[in-house]
């Protein structure tokens, strides 16, 4: 074999390899309930997300009486975009930014609750706690770090919830998750130039099982504390990487990694100032640093082919929000948050072009019936302007390419929902005053 092809293999080597550390889909989805949305997803863990707020602590399902079902749909409008900047290899640099790598998608999630007698409920929920979508120009200063990355998930949860006493609330369940990545990137090969690259790809699943458990305290009327908490989920990851040309098929195959998710700690208050008003309080815990270093096992040699070294902090929300009930029929909502992101400079990718950021949100309800309330939401996240930096001495080093890098990302959410109660509760159960139906 020829030193060029000896080369090209090399490159490629790194280039499928180090693509896979993105894999974890460091892009946690909180998007899961219309109502927390509009408070910026304040009190999400004491009951302000509804039916939903299961997602966070599965205890507050004791708080919907009956039998009642919630269905959300949000749109997340990602703006980002990757200049790059002094520091980038010159060959790569002419070939400009990756223009808008941002994309828009879709985030079903929903909830249903069921109250079998005054101290116990089923439930259910169902969403997507993970998820990543950018796509830069396939021909861009960064385009052996990514040219597309797509990352879906899928959890199921059901859960059991106990009404120990009047100011008590306990629930679990298991928690099964879906995880599927598809990442694409450049492939340099010696002798052609970086504007006819072809790609190469990296894909993986797995299905994997955790759980969930939340307990709720009201001390009194008006006042409602909680705490749940979502297990990691543990993946064996089945994937294979593929590449474009028959001189490089050795490196062609299975692959296998294990991921473990970050757990979530949540904790939310709601307190009611009036009888139409109240003010939510709420605390997010990721532990995304659990990740740490993961190992990337060909199934073809038994070995391992490389180390991902993710490396990624833990990330912590803080949010504000308020209520107001202007109307028997209408509930409008505002809340902020802050969130530091588990990515930095030390760990950011193209793939990942993540950075702190700030949440203002607005919501609304609007009880058409009896049984049906519709529900709607926007916020928009400012991100600090970050930088990139990869190459020589830095985790992400493909082929000794210097890439730096300088991004700006914005996000506009909107998301859709409705609440229907399938008649009255089969015993009495007094709801609490910070829930209105």
């Amino acid at each position: 074999m020829g030193g060029t092809v000896r080369a090209a293999m090399l490159a490629a080597t790194a280039v499928i390899l180090g693509a896979g550390q993105v894999q974890a889909g460091a892009f946690g989805i909180r998007e899961q309930s219309t109502e927390a949305q509009g408070l910026a997803f304040a009190g999400a863990a004491s009951g302000s997300g509804g039916v939903s707020s299961i997602f966070w602590n599965p205890a507050t399902i004791t708080m919907n009486p009956g039998f009642v079902a919630e269905q959300n749909f949000t749109y997340i409008g990602l703006s980002s975009e990757i200049r790059p900047a002094p520091g980038t290899n010159p060959g790569f640099a002419r070939l400009g930014g990756s223009g808008e790598l941002g994309q828009g998608a879709v985030v079903p999630a929903g909830a249903t609750s069921y109250q079998l007698n005054d101290r116990l409920w089923l439930g259910l929920s169902t969403g997507a706690p993970f998820g990543l979508v950018t796509k830069p120009r396939d021909v861009w200063a960064g385009e052996v770090y990514g040219r597309s990355s797509r990352i879906f998930s899928l959890a199921i949860n059901p859960v059991i919830g106990f009404k120990v006493n009047e100011w008590l609330s306990i629930a679990a369940g298991p928690n099964i998750e879906y995880f599927r990545l598809t990442l694409r990137q450049a492939l340099p090969i010696p002798g052609i130039l970086p504007t006819s690259y072809p790609s190469s790809f990296l894909k993986g699943e797995s299905w994997g099982a955790g759980f969930t458990a939340g307990a709720t305290l009201t001390p009194r009327d008006g006042t409602v504390l909680g705490i749940g908490y979502r297990s990691s989920v543990h993946h064996d990851i089945d994937g294979s990487i593929g590449v474009p040309l028959v001189a490089l098929a050795p490196l062609a195959g299975q692959v296998r990694a294990k991921l473990n998710t970050p757990d979530k700690l949540s904790v939310g208050l709601t307190q009611a100032v009036s009888p139409v008003a109240r003010v939510n309080l709420g605390f997010e815990w990721d532990n995304w640093s659990r990740l740490g270093t993961i190992g990337i096992v060909s199934k073809t040699i038994g070995l391992p082919v490389n180390n991902l070294p993710l490396n990624y902090k833990d990330g912590f929300t803080y949010a504000i929000g308020a209520e107001y009930d202007a109307s028997p029929n209408l509930t409008l909502r505002t809340g902020f948050a802050y969130e530091t992101s588990p990515i930095d400079f030390r760990n950011r990718s193209v793939r990942l072009p993540d950075g702190d950021r700030y949440n203002v949100s607005v919501g609304a309800s609007y009880r058409w019936s009896q049984q049906l309330t519709l529900n709607l939401a926007y916020s928009h996240f400012f991100l600090d302007r970050s930088r990139i930096l990869a190459g020589i001495g830095r985790d992400y080093n493909i082929s000794n390419i210097a890439f730096a890098g300088v991004v700006d990302s914005s996000a506009d959410i909107v998301s859709v929902g409705f609440r229907y109660v399938f008649g009255a509760p089969p015993a009495p159960a007094p709801a609490p005053l910070v829930r209105k139906y």
